[in-house]
């Protein structure tokens, strides 16, 4: 009882990507037992089958939780043992500049378009003409992907230090990860290779329009109906107020700039407290 206790404290007070990795964890724990008496009661299905996601649509439509819950599922000790290294590592430096609401975001939403990603995949390449019936995907691999490339875009100048090497930049890093699964390809594991490339380009286009597009949309749509509201003052108001806006966004993204600058070079953790929270306030 102790026990149990001890792990529903640690896991009230850890952070949210030590929590997804207990939650993988624990999945995994579960699965493995439910398999091992379902093979001594020879049981017809494994339980596992109701949470990996089949690469055929008739098995989707049957199955539709799959698309997510695949990213929860791992059935062998080194493939759950490389994706939450990953995830413990380039989750906590993700959390740096992100929120964890943001980072529950980008597993959900990378693991879904890696899903979908699969399935497109296994139902127009002739390549897998032969293989869509019997293949299926599972692991955690598609939600890390969007995490770091997501990450690596967001500054793609942030450097490590790695040993008998120097220092790399995380995009450099990015760019490897990604040309790994690409070439990876034809030479097996197709199916999670597709899967992770797409968890990577939803984290890619999904900080790179949040950052650039979506702003200026969002901006134009206010812009448009303010002006709507009363034509006969708008050439007064603007300017009165449009020079302050401006000059007050400028001064605001050059601080940005300066700040993020700071932190290709030095690092996260050479901000003072002031800097931080400035730039965690203007990231919300």
């Amino acid at each position: 009882m102790n026990i149990l206790q001890n792990l529903q404290t640690k896991f009230k007070y850890a952070n949210i990507v030590e929590k997804f990795i207990s939650i993988n964890v624990a999945v995994f724990v579960l699965l493995f037992i439910f398999n091992t008496l379902g093979y001594l009661f020879q049981a017809n299905s494994p339980i596992a089958n109701w949470f990996i996601l089949p690469a055929t649509f008739e098995g989707f439509i049957t199955k539709p939780w799959t698309i997510i819950t695949y990213g929860f599922v791992h059935v062998n000790f080194i493939h759950i043992l490389m994706n939450l290294i990953s995830m413990y590592f380039i989750g906590n430096l993700f959390i740096q500049y992100f929120t964890p609401k943001q980072f529950i975001s980008f597993y959900i939403l990378g693991t879904l378009f890696g899903g979908i990603v699969f399935l497109l995949s296994y139902n127009f390449f002739p390549a897998f003409e032969n293989d869509v019936s019997n293949s299926f995907l599972l692991g955690a691999s598609a939600g890390v992907s969007a995490i770091f490339i997501g990450l690596a875009t967001y500054i793609p100048n942030y450097q490590f230090k790695i040993p008998l090497i120097g220092f790399v930049k995380l995009w450099h890093l990015a760019a490897v990860w990604m040309l790994l699964d690409m070439i990876q390809i034809p030479a097996g594991n197709a199916g999670g290779h597709l899967a992770h490339i797409g968890g990577a380009l939803f984290g890619f286009f999904y900080v790179n329009q949040a950052s650039t597009t979506e702003i200026k949309f969002w901006s134009k749509i206010v812009g448009f109906f303010a002006s709507k509201k009363n034509p006969l003052k708008t050439v007064y108001k603007s300017k009165k107020t449009a020079p302050k806006k401006q000059a007050n966004t400028t001064y605001k993204q050059q601080k940005i700039n300066v700040i993020l600058d700071k932190i290709s070079k030095s690092g996260y953790d050479t901000l003072s407290k002031e800097e931080k929270d400035f730039l965690f306030k203007q990231g919300k």
